[in-house]
């Protein structure tokens, strides 16, 4: 049963019904659901079907795509001995084929893709001289590694170059598609818990299916990542290496990042990598981009350089957190829920779901259809000018010259805005409008659980968005 996912299985479907063959390629992190999807489209049937093999050499994967060209019904005189041939067999198959759309699925494809082989040159021979002639060719291809689906398929610069019909980027669901999947499964959360678990797993659907019904929030959390044997105690040490070729240096980056809440410019991160993994960096960020681990953006006022990389990914800044350590109590969330350290994370994760779910603010602001630009702000202090140190983590730079910037604030009931809390914000604004010199209008913005109390420092805030809005599609 599939969960949301409509736009990913439209593509899908118009493909099936094309009157022309057609190339899709789908990617996305590690546990995303790629080949679930695919497989539910097509309920399982397909004139052929194969997954590459992690780690194994040139001639295993030759090897079990001829075992997988014998299941589909092909007896080859001869075994493949390279790539070029193992898709002659692969032709000859679907020429036996009387289905009028003939739906190829070659699952993991960078697996197959092993040193000094030659399979990107037999798929552009297959596809360019052949497959693309015809009408009747589905061919999906698929995999994990996405740093290598984007250099040899989606962007690259030989024989497939644009040649894809189609691309399907999985993403990681949003707040709404989790309750979509809670609905579908009935598991017994509130909203509250929903975000809770969002904070902890993100979006990524082969998490949320490990949860167990029977139980709350805290005893899932114990059984996934801290009881013996939790299924997702070591998914940390394989979530890098299932996605790029040499995973050490993006976990470098990843660790880098999760030292500084704010994001790191280019030249911060190079610095703390070592001299030979600098040269790689530029890519390395874009690949954890497409990836969804970072976040690229301007601070405010700076249009040209500045750019900035944050760490939102919310499992990765679970397990630095919380799991980086191992600790040793195998019901460790249960013990520790409402403790200051889970209360005080909560607080930093529930500023990376509002990031997750900036399109759901816009249109709780009734702002959808204006073009922004999301950036942040800091500042030191400056004691000449007037300006206290201070940092706003989410600006929507309006193009009709407002400016909303948002205080994101978690709280298990209605946020109350104190005399403290007044001055802060107040502070926030002031030190903003000196620092920026900017001449657009402010709305001081409250993203919170629940609301704010209405009090005689409320005042201050012009519009507040609640966990609800961002349940939103």
């Amino acid at each position: 049963m599939i969960v949301a996912r409509e736009k990913e299985i439209a593509t899908l479907q118009k493909a099936a019904c094309s009157e022309r063959s057609e190339f899709i390629a789908v990617y996305g992190r590690r546990r995303i659901g790629k080949t679930y999807l695919v497989r539910e489209v097509f309920d399982y049937r397909f004139t052929f079907q194969h997954s590459g093999i992690a780690n194994k050499p040139r001639e295993e994967q030759l090897y079990a795509f001829s075992a997988s060209l014998k299941e589909y019904g092909l007896q080859p005189q001869v075994p493949p001995t390279n790539w070029l041939e193992a898709f002659e067999l692969l032709k000859d198959l679907l020429r036996s084929s009387v289905e009028k759309k003939k739906v190829i699925f070659i699952d993991e494809l960078s697996w197959m893709d092993t040193p000094n082989c030659d399979l990107i040159a037999a798929l552009e021979s297959f596809w360019n001289g052949w497959a693309s002639a015809r009408k009747d060719i589905l061919l999906i291809v698929c995999a994990s590694a996405t740093s290598w689906m984007m250099k040899k398929v989606i962007h690259a610069h030989g024989g497939l170059y644009n040649r894809l019909t189609g691309r399907i980027a999985l993403k990681p669901f949003t707040l709404h598609e989790c309750e979509q999947f809670k609905e579908a499964y009935s598991l017994p959360f509130s909203r509250d818990q929903l975000i809770e678990t969002y904070m902890i797993m993100g979006g990524v659907p082969y998490y949320w299916s490990l949860l167990d019904r029977k139980w709350g929030v805290a005893r899932n959390v114990d059984e996934l990542f801290f009881a013996d044997n939790a299924p997702l105690q070591q998914e940390f040490d394989y979530l890098f290496s299932s996605l790029f070729r040499s995973p050490d240096v993006y976990a470098n980056v990843i660790e880098i990042l999760g030292t500084k809440k704010t994001g790191m410019e280019f030249s911060e991160i190079s610095g703390m990598l070592q001299s030979n993994q600098g040269g790689k960096l530029t890519r390395v960020l874009q690949d954890l981009e497409n990836c969804g681990f970072i976040r690229a953006y301007k601070p405010f006022g700076k249009k040209k350089r500045g750019t900035l990389y944050q760490l939102i990914d919310s499992f990765v800044l679970f397990y630095y957190r919380f799991l980086a350590d191992r600790p040793s109590d195998p019901e460790f969330w249960t013990h520790q829920y409402g403790s200051p350290l889970i209360n005080s994370w909560r607080g930093i994760a529930f500023e990376r779901v509002c990031l997750w779910h900036v399109p759901q603010i816009k249109k709780a602001l009734g702002i959808s259809g204006i073009y922004t630009e999301v950036c942040s702000w800091q500042c030191k202090a400056d004691s000449e000018r007037g300006i206290k140190g201070a940092q706003i983590d989410l600006i929507i730079d309006r193009a009709d010259r407002m400016l909303n910037l948002c205080e994101m604030k978690y709280s298990s009931g209605v946020f109350t805005i104190d005399k403290d809390c007044e001055n802060s914000l107040r502070t926030k604004m002031d030190s903003f409008r000196l620092a920026t010199k900017t001449t657009k209008g402010i709305q001081l913005t409250m993203v919170t659980t629940h609301g704010i109390v209405k009090n005689s420092h409320s005042g201050i805030v012009h519009c507040c968005v609640t966990a609800d809005d961002l349940f939103d599609e």
